[in-house]
């Protein structure tokens, strides 16, 4: 264990809504992600709104619906560069994305008014890499079925929004004008997780976005069911309730044949988990690889599984039916311990008591010899 004579530390819950947003604002630094608070952060640093900058509203939105961490990165230099340009995607794809891959952590990505599916694509990609959910746009578009879920591989790490949100833009004297939905929404998935967990699903009628004067289209109830069934969420005005999120899809939830993670409140509960454990357990890289530290390892994951079921993370009523937790001889083999890997196998039941998600995280531990 760490230390002749210390007990590893108990493992503690990563923070679940830090996000990242990638944007051209008028001003700012470059070389670097910035992390802020708040939206007087953003104004001071960023320059505050800019007609030509969708992250600048995004920002907002974001900070006005619930979040409370974010960082930054600014594409571009003095000139615009709207999201889809082939410019702003070269700098994103590049040096963009590498200050993101110097952040230590965020749980969620934004990028404004980006609707290339093929980029957005690339960007889920990303996403899963790091253990964090794309949050995307659709465009602001009237034909349902030009509508489509992020692709590729990473599309379970993401998930999309239409119509786009109406909102008073304060650059013009607060006329409403349609907005992309997901800076929005981001703030929505923190307040949520904020208030009841990031394993409650981020939509409904506890969903209501601030000041929101209703959606860019009105949708019928068939058309609600027929554009989430392509795995793209909507956004809807119900009497009493306001302008909400009504969908909770990953782009790996399309009809009739969804994958495992189907919903946003499955995926990232089940990143948390991972997240948390990979780094409350990054001790174990200094320990023998045998059963006294796959004991170890049992006993503090358990612990920490069964703190999220008593907070009411899992559907079951015993810890039993709720999670599982096995590391021993039968996940790490004798290559894996010649290797200095141990291997941990933990399900969670995100639906029906006792049918589990799982999740394979490989750790290190000291080799063999």
């Amino acid at each position: 264990m760490p230390g002749p004579h210390a007990e590893p530390p108990p493992i503690a819950g990563v923070p679940t809504a830090i996000a990242a947003f990638a944007g051209w604002a008028p001003c700012g630094p470059t070389d670097h992600a910035t992390s802020i608070t708040g939206w007087d952060d953003y104004a001071r640093l960023f320059g505050g709104l800019h007609a030509d900058s969708a992250l600048g509203y995004g920002v907002a939105h974001f900070f006005a619906n619930g979040g409370q961490h974010a960082l930054v990165v600014r594409i571009g230099g003095n000139t615009p560069l709207a999201p889809d340009d082939a410019a702003f995607w070269t700098e994103l794809s590049g040096d963009g994305i590498a200050r993101l891959a110097g952040v230590d952590l965020f749980n969620l990505l934004v990028v404004p008014g980006l609707t290339d599916r093929a980029r957005l694509g690339e960007l889920a990609l990303f996403c899963r890499e790091r253990r964090a959910l794309l949050v995307a746009d659709t465009p602001d578009i009237t034909d349902l079925n030009a509508l489509a879920a992020v692709p590729g591989d990473g599309r379970l790490n993401a998930a999309i929004y239409y119509p786009w949100v109406r909102l008073p833009d304060p650059l013009q004297g607060g006329a409403v004008q349609a907005f992309p939905p997901s800076g929005a929404v981001a703030g929505v998935y923190a307040r949520i997780d904020a208030a009841h967990g990031v394993w409650t699903s981020p939509a409904g009628k506890a969903t209501a976005i601030q000041d929101a004067a209703g959606t860019a289209r009105a949708l019928t109830e068939a058309e609600f069911h027929f554009v989430n069934g392509r795995a793209v969420n909507t956004l809807g005005t119900f009497p009493g309730w306001g302008t909400v999120v009504w969908g909770s899809r990953t782009s790996a939830g399309a009809e009739p044949d969804p994958e495992a993670w189907k919903y946003v409140k499955v995926r990232r509960t089940a990143l948390f988990i991972e997240e948390s454990l990979r780094r409350g357990l990054a001790w174990t890289a200094r320990e023998p690889n045998g059963e006294a530290l796959w004991r170890s390892i049992r006993e503090r994951a358990g612990a920490f599984l069964y703190q999220l079921f008593t907070r009411g993370a899992f559907e079951a009523t015993t810890p039993r039916d709720a999670f599982f937790v096995t590391c021993d001889a039968t996940t790490t083999t004798p290559a894996d311990i010649d290797a200095g890997v141990v291997t941990l196998l933990v399900g969670f039941a995100p639906g029906r008591p006792g049918e589990f998600v799982i999740l394979t995280i490989r750790l290190a531990a000291l080799e063999a010899g």
